[in-house]
């Protein structure tokens, strides 16, 4: 697997922004800043947003090391509610 774009890259694969791991894009959650709006939600995969996106593994883990270091929020260049951290929380592994 190559993400640095030497060779081939294989595609759909992306990087928590928390632990690092590398891993298919249906294994993380999907946080969207969305475009032209600039509006903060979590994809759950039914509809297509567009906009800057940061993944995250769907762990208590990385999500306490994304809210404590705000790593979101970097990721996106924006401002992340509690609410966003709440309801991620709620479909948290672990």
């Amino acid at each position: 697997m190559n993400l640095s774009g030497e060779g081939k890259v294989l595609k759909d694969w992306r990087r928590c922004i928390c632990c690092r791991k590398v891993a298919h894009k249906n294994e993380f959650w999907r946080v969207v800043k969305a475009h032209p709006d600039n509006l903060i939600t979590i994809d759950l995969g039914k509809t297509v947003i567009q906009g800057r996106s940061a993944y995250l593994c769907p762990t208590a883990s990385c999500l306490q090391i994304a809210q404590k270091k705000n790593r979101i929020g970097k990721s996106l260049k924006a401002k992340i509610s509690e609410e966003i951290y709440q309801q991620l929380e709620s479909i948290a592994i672990d």
